[in-house]
């Protein structure tokens, strides 16, 4: 009977994993497009305006589902709003004071960040291979750094580490609070949409209407991709995800990010690669597979129950 499921689960898997890479690959673009818009505008209205675009997208999206907000939505939509708005706070600042390359290669540090929250909140910790391929990834991490010379950590890379910790925290309390559990993913995405834009608005005050003022229409266009493509999207499809898969294996797909984000920055930013780079790059992404696959057979072998919810 096992055997007549399998490629029904394995087909499953393979969708939740496309799609949570290319929620990477669209959060790999966020960096050049957040320090683009953050040279027009503050980083405090740049935020209340993204949070403003993705609630807009977000009751849109509702309009569709029409489905009554539950008391339980409510409040894990409201801790997950708070701790994704730290996460954007700590991000954009990290990418104003820092290079696009540089946020989007330590914000992948998350993938070891969470697999070791995930393991003492079960209390089951992974195989010691998975963090051997998770080690594995952050020497090429070093490796693309290292690729145009190492320097001191500046104030912008010390608050993407800070960013990479809290967004470890937000994917595993994703996964904790929403797994088997009666839930509707747009209803929870739209409260946290609601919490950021309440409280990035009561942060940046009246600097919004000025920010509102100043933007080019290339300012508009990054705050659309970000409102809309790294927010709409990018939550629903992480969340959606997480609920069906782990935190570990969500992190890692995630993590790829940085790849992107060096892809982006090479291309539209007139940023260059090192052969040194190119080897980080690749170990990165092969020791992320692995790690993917050491995870999936632990979660799935024989004892192990991860059923899929609504």
């Amino acid at each position: 009977m096992d055997a007549l499921h399998r490629p029904d689960r394995t087909r499953r898997t393979w969708q939740i994993d496309v799609s949570l890479i290319a929620v990477a690959i669209v959060w790999g673009g966020s960096y050049l497009a957040a320090k683009d818009v953050a040279e027009q505008i503050s980083v405090p209205s740049l935020l209340a305006l993204r949070f403003v675009i993705t609630l807009v997208g977000m009751v849109a999206v509702w309009l569709f589902v029409r489905a009554r907000v539950m008391r339980r939505e409510w409040v894990v939509g409201a801790v997950l709003g708070v701790s994704q708005t730290a996460i954007l706070y700590l991000e954009t600042w990290g990418v104003h004071l820092t290079s696009a390359t540089n946020a989007g290669l330590i914000i992948s540090l998350s993938i070891i960040f969470t697999p070791l929250l995930e393991s003492v909140w079960l209390r089951r910790w992974l195989p010691r291979p998975f963090f051997i391929a998770v080690t594995l990834a952050v020497v090429g991490i070093a490796l693309l750094v290292s690729g145009s010379g190492f320097h001191a950590p500046t104030l912008g890379d010390v608050l993407m580490l800070a960013a990479a910790a809290v967004r470890a925290v937000h994917v595993t309390a994703s996964g904790v609070l929403t797994r088997r559990v009666t839930m509707s993913t747009v209803n929870v995405t739209l409260v946290q949409a609601i919490t950021g834009t309440a409280l990035t608005l009561a942060f940046a005050g009246a600097d919004t209407m000025s920010a509102v003022r100043t933007l080019n229409l290339a300012g508009w266009g990054g705050l659309i991709f970000l409102g809309l493509a790294c927010s709409v999207f990018a939550f629903l499809v992480q969340l959606w995800g997480i609920r069906r898969t782990s935190a570990s294996r969500a992190s890692l797909l995630l993590g790829t990010e940085p790849i992107w984000a060096v892809l982006v920055g090479v291309t539209l930013g007139g940023e260059a690669l090192t052969v040194v780079a190119v080897i980080g790059a690749v170990l990165i992404v092969g020791s992320t597979y692995w790690a993917q696959a050491i995870e999936s057979r632990h979660r799935l072998g024989p004892g192990t129950d991860q059923g899929d919810v609504s």
